[in-house]
C-alpha cells in the first residue's frame, strides 16, 4: 500500500512539474522573452496594476504612454515634460530601461516595467514589440502599451549612425511593418519621434545624412498618408545642425552638445520640449475632431 501511495504521489508531483513547464512556456512565448525572477515579479505587479492603469483612459485620449531611452528620459526631466501635459489635463507615463521600471503620472517609479524584450527599442526591437500578440491583460510589452490611449515611441541616437543604404532600407522595412499593425488599431493614437542626431565625434558626414534621410521618410507624406491615427515628431531634426554648409550638418547642434556626448544637453532639452509637448497636444486634438470627439483639453 505504501508503495503505491508513493508511485501515485511522483505521478502527481510528475504530472504537476510538467504542467508547470508548459504553462511557463506558453507564457514566455507570449511575452516574447525569458522570465527570471525580476521579470516574472514584474509580470505579476503589471497584471495587479492593470485596472488601474486603464482606469485613467476615459475615451478622451488623455492616457500617454511614451517608450523611450535615455534621450526621452532627460527630455522628460529638463523639459519638465510630464508637467507641462498635467497642466494642460493630460497624464503621462514613461518606461525607459526595464530595471527603471515604469513612472507613473506622478512621475514615481511604480515598482515594475513593462518588459521591453532585451530592452531593445531600436527598429527591429520596436519592430518586435509592435509584432506581438494583443491580449486584454498586460502579459507582453505590446499589450501594456495599448493599455493607454496616446502611444508614443521612439529609438535612441544609436540607430542613426547608419552605415550603409541597405541598414536604411532595412530601417524603413522594421518600420513599414510597425506602421501595418498601428493601421489595425484606429482606436489608439500612435505618435512617432524619428531618432535623435549623434554627436559629430560619433558618426560621420555619410552616416548623419543618411539619417536625416531616414527621419525626412519617418516624417513624409509618403509613410503618414493615409495612417489618420498616426502622427511623426521630427526630432532628429529639431535637435540636428540645420545649415547644409556646416561640417556637422545633421549632427547634434554645437550648442546643444557636451563635449563628446550624443546626449542633448540641458538647453536643448529645454528648448524642445515645449515643442513636442504642443505637438502631442495638436495630435490628439486632430485625431479626436477626425472621430467626432470634439476639442482635446
Amino acid at each position: 500500500m505504501a508503495r503505491v501511495r508513493f508511485g501515485t504521489s511522483i505521478k502527481i508531483i510528475a504530472a504537476l512539474v510538467v504542467a508547470a513547464g508548459l504553462a511557463y512556456l506558453g507564457l514566455r512565448a507570449v511575452t516574447g522573452q525569458y522570465l527570471g525572477p525580476r521579470s516574472s515579479a514584474h509580470l505579476i505587479l503589471a497584471l495587479l496594476d492593470s485596472q488601474r492603469v486603464r482606469s485613467y483612459s476615459r475615451g478622451q485620449y488623455t492616457n500617454i504612454m511614451f517608450l523611450h531611452h535615455s534621450v526621452g528620459e532627460n527630455l522628460i526631466a529638463q523639459g519638465q515634460v510630464r508637467q507641462k501635459l498635467t497642466a494642460a489635463g493630460y497624464t503621462l507615463w514613461d518606461q525607459a530601461y526595464n530595471w527603471e521600471q515604469l513612472i507613473g503620472p506622478d512621475g514615481k517609479a511604480t515598482g515594475y516595467s513593462y518588459n521591453v524584450p532585451n530592452d531593445n527599442t531600436d527598429p527591429d526591437g520596436l519592430a518586435r514589440i509592435f509584432a506581438q500578440a494583443l491580449f486584454p491583460v498586460p502579459v507582453n510589452t505590446f499589450s501594456a502599451l495599448m493599455q493607454h490611449e496616446v502611444i508614443i515611441f521612439k529609438s535612441c541616437f544609436p540607430v542613426s549612425d547608419i552605415a550603409t543604404d541597405e541598414q536604411l532600407a532595412e530601417y524603413k522595412t522594421f518600420y513599414l511593418g510597425i506602421r501595418e499593425v498601428l493601421r489595425k488599431h484606429p482606436e489608439k493614437v500612435f505618435i512617432v519621434l524619428t531618432p535623435p542626431p549623434l554627436n559629430p565625434a560619433e558618426t560621420t558626414a555619410a552616416n548623419a545624412q543618411r539619417a536625416r534621410a531616414f527621419a525626412n521618410w519617418l516624417t513624409s507624406k509618403e509613410f503618414l498618408t493615409q495612417q489618420p491615427n498616426v502622427f511623426a515628431f521630427d526630432l532628429f531634426d529639431a535637435f540636428a545642425e540645420a545649415n547644409p554648409a556646416a561640417p556637422d550638418y545633421s549632427m547634434l547642434r554645437a550648442d546643444y552638445r557636451n563635449g563628446a556626448d550624443s546626449h542633448p544637453n540641458a538647453k536643448a532639452n529645454e528648448t524642445v520640449a515645449p515643442a513636442l509637448v504642443d505637438f502631442v497636444i495638436q495630435s490628439i486634438q486632430t485625431y479626436r475632431a477626425s472621430n467626432s470627439l470634439g476639442t482635446a483639453r
